[in-house]
């Protein structure tokens, strides 16, 4: 397909200004608006996104996605030169799930020249991803407070798999009044387990064979939880045991607090088991809150 064709089923927009309106001008007809913000290479769980904005919307609603590979959360030694730019087959993608909208900016549309300003959740973003990835959430904050202050009321749907960033929007949102509803969709897998992800494209055939054995670590979580065990340390232990067997190197397998992210206490919280592993050179990440979700194999 030639990369300059766009399909007449998806309305593709470059301009903020023009997003805004065309969103302002959904809402004034009485349309719903769900927005699925996206850094492209669209895949299954972007679909599933667009597809559950739909049913909360409804057929006469509309359905956005945004299309914008986000420089701010890329550190120096990160992928953002490398990250797959496929505007073409995704909006063929876009097409095929019902999407009415998406909007694509350029960098410069979205950080303009000499711009100064950055969104920061505190709290939120220390552990974890926060820890390996400096700057990493000031980046998406930033960029989805933009795109919240151009979509207008909507609600806005984003991946279970990104557990934390997740949960830092929901609280960006709410600090900041935005009239945004903030859903998390449960993550999307392949038929082994494995979340899916755009990055999943790096991985060999060896290392998606060895990447298999974060779900069923997890998948083993899971179990124990369900049969009554509840020594969060001695899980995580477990699981670190068989996660460093496949992977390269780890940034973290840590139980959290569901809700705040601040370290597990006792059953008076909700859990959730948190990864970050890199296998070759492709980090992945990975979660389930136990107790509330089942194994993914």
């Amino acid at each position: 397909m030639d990369p300059h064709t766009e399909p007449s089923a998806v309305e593709v927009i470059r301009d903020p200004r023009d997003f805004q309106a065309r969103l302002i001008r959904a809402r004034h007809a009485g349309q719903r608006v769900a927005f699925v913000p996206t850094m492209g290479a669209l895949h299954e769980g972007h679909l599933t996104l667009a597809r559950e904005g739909r049913a909360r919307v409804g057929p006469e609603g509309l359905v956005a996605i945004s299309i914008f590979v986000n420089p701010t959360q890329f550190g120096p030694n990160e992928d953002l030169s490398k990250y797959p730019r496929e505007l073409s087959r995704d909006l063929v993608l876009c097409a095929s799930a019902g999407v009415d909208v998406v909007f694509a900016p350029d960098t410069a549309a979205m950080y303009p020249e000499g711009e100064q300003t950055r969104v920061t959740v505190s709290s939120l973003t220390a552990p974890l991803c926060g820890v390996f990835r400096p700057g990493h959430f000031e980046g998406v904050t930033t960029i989805v407070s933009k795109l919240f202050a151009l979509s207008g009321p909507c609600v806005a749907l984003f991946g279970r798999k990104d557990y934390q960033q997740w949960r830092v929007i929901e609280r960006m949102t709410r600090d900041l009044l935005l009239p945004v509803e903030v859903v998390g969709v449960p993550t999307v897998r392949e038929a082994n387990g494995l979340a899916l992800s755009s990055r999943n494209r790096y991985l060999s055939d060896d290392e998606r064979a060895r990447a298999a054995e974060i779900p069923r670590a997890l998948g083993y979580a899971v179990r124990e939880w369900e049969s009554g065990a509840r020594d969060a340390a001695r899980i995580r232990d477990e699981v670190d045991t068989r996660l460093r067997a496949i992977a390269t190197s780890v940034d973290y397998i840590e139980v959290r607090d569901a809700d705040t992210l601040e370290h597990y206490r006792d059953e008076s919280t909700r859990a959730v088991l948190a990864i970050a592993v890199r296998v070759g050179t492709t980090r992945l990440i990975d979660n389930v809150v136990l107790g509330e979700e089942s194994a993914p194999v």
